[in-house]
């Protein structure tokens, strides 16, 4: 007596296997059924995803920065390299124009004070090296949400990397200025002020054309930052992208005082460098850098920056 063929099911049980000839025709008379549902179904699913542009709507060049007011998610402000700030309250449904009275049109960074998220920080001058890009009057706030601001200063950095608001002392401001693009002199690296904005001090300054990109707090301890210093200058005849200045320094006083941390960097030449600090673990600093001879790339610190790995 010949034993029936089984074959194994996906859920792990046995069933006697089909003749190959019924499943074939099976599945040649289900096809164009099964086709055609298929294809209806594609078709309801492609129309329901319409893409629309949410703005903001004008030809302002490249999206900046966002800001998202940390305790309603509809209101977001949005810094345009080359079109003023805009306002949402409603999500990206529509934009409002907030910045159109003030004497820049580029920006690079925006702001909002942790302990108060009305009170609004706005870095001119859009903080890429392009040959396109214009250059910022320095460092405006607003107390009420962007309806009225106010120049706080740092006229002659041109381009704002980063502005950073100490999360329990709204007194305290660190600027990442990048300076003059096509010049040199200027205002260039990390600006602090300890009475809201009111006057500035130079805490770190490197070489001449070298500005600072990035800056981050950690984010269990406030009194550590992070900052990324640049050198560069744009000529018409060429771009100096990069330079001994480029570097990565840290603060453990909230940024009063800095050090550079060179353990396990490039050795060559850096250029820009991005950093970011995960909330799940401090002791992680991520960066990113242009560098050459194969050690640019991706870098991780698990010491709070004080020594870093090549990635990838």
């Amino acid at each position: 007596m010949t034993r029936p063929v089984r074959s194994r099911s996906v859920f792990g049980s046995f069933a006697p296997a089909p003749s190959f000839a019924l499943l074939a025709a099976g599945l040649a008379l289900a096809a164009p059924n099964n086709a055609v549902h298929a294809q209806v179904g594609v078709d309801q699913a492609a129309a329901a995803l319409t893409l629309r542009e949410i703005g903001p709507a004008v030809a302002g060049g490249r999206i900046s920065d966002i800001a998202v007011h940390p305790h309603d998610p509809s209101t977001w402000y949005i810094g345009v390299g080359s079109g003023g700030v805009w306002k949402t309250t409603n999500a990206g449904t529509t934009f409002t124009p907030i910045f159109d009275e003030q004497p820049s049109y580029s920006i690079g960074e925006i702001a909002l004070d942790p302990s108060n998220p009305e009170v609004v920080w706005v870095g001119s001058g859009e903080n890429v090296s392009g040959r396109h890009v214009a250059w910022g009057t320095g460092v405006y706030r607003s107390r009420d949400g962007g309806q009225t601001w106010e120049s706080m200063g740092l006229d002659a950095s041109e381009h704002i990397g980063k502005i950073l608001v100490h999360p329990d002392d709204s007194d305290v401001i660190l600027v990442a200025a990048e300076g003059p693009l096509w010049s040199a002199g200027g205002e260039g690296g990390v600006y602090r002020s300890d009475d809201g904005g009111e006057s500035w001090a130079a805490v770190l300054t490197v070489v001449e054309h070298t500005g600072v990109t990035d800056l981050e707090f950690a984010p269990d301890d406030p009194s550590t930052v992070y900052a990324a210093t640049f050198q560069h200058r744009r000529h018409v005849w060429g771009y100096m992208a990069g330079g001994p200045g480029s570097g990565i320094w840290k603060s453990t006083d909230a940024g009063a005082s800095w050090r550079e941390v060179t353990t396990g960097l490039p050795t060559r030449d850096m250029g820009k460098i991005g950093l970011a600090v995960t909330p799940a673990d401090p002791d992680r600093v991520y960066a990113t850098i242009e560098s050459n001879g194969g050690q640019e790339g991706f870098y991780r610190s698990l010491d709070r920056g004080e020594s870093w790995e090549h990635r990838n």
